[in-house]
């Protein structure tokens, strides 16, 4: 009874006026507004960290897609193509978010590979490349989870995102490894 009392003392929303009246200041920040919780900078650099390792990842399947030879090669090749893809996606998701955020997405060349999570291996052969990329994947799907886990409920907008490129990360993973096993029969 005395918790049904207090639920109902604590208004679920923030009144009208005062939330019309937060809208209102710093305007210049976009999307972030007061109720953001996470710390931007930190956030920001965790995502410039994920944009560098899905560009690694493009690069490498990109790579693994051209260099697809031997008899299986077709079919493998086009789930290297349809990562690489996919990989892009998530690059651009990520990207978008930086700058709504108010940072800015790092494309720089310049230490791609030193602030990607994944390392870029080539792989002398087909299977070494689908090795090579479900260890990419699983590594993106430690750093996602360890994001999602830091960010928590302080940016729910940016746990989403990474809740659903993880999913893919997940599935990515899957796919990879059931090559493998084909390929080993």
């Amino acid at each position: 009874m005395a918790k049904a009392k207090t639920a109902a003392a604590q208004p679920f929303l923030t009144d009208i006026k005062t939330l019309r009246a937060r809208a209102r200041k710093h305007i210049e920040d976009g999307a972030v507004t007061a109720g953001y919780q996470a710390d931007r900078a930190t956030v920001v650099k965790l995502l410039n960290e994920a944009l560098a390792t899905e560009l690694v990842c493009i690069l490498r399947y990109k790579r693994h897609y051209f260099m697809a030879s031997g008899i299986n090669a077709d079919a493998v090749a086009q789930e290297f193509l349809q990562h690489a893809t996919e990989e892009q996606g998530h690059a651009d998701l990520i990207a978008t978010r930086i700058v709504q955020l108010k940072g800015e997405p790092d494309f720089n060349p310049e230490g791609l590979a030193m602030r990607s999570h994944a390392e870029y291996v080539e792989g002398d052969s087909l299977i070494d490349m689908i090795r090579e990329d479900l260890v990419a994947e699983r590594i993106a799907i430690e750093s996602y989870g360890e994001m999602i886990r830091y960010i928590g409920d302080k940016d729910t907008t940016t746990r989403r995102m990474l809740e659903g490129i993880l999913a893919m990360e997940e599935e990515h993973a899957d796919d990879l490894s059931s090559l493998l096993e084909d390929l080993a029969r």
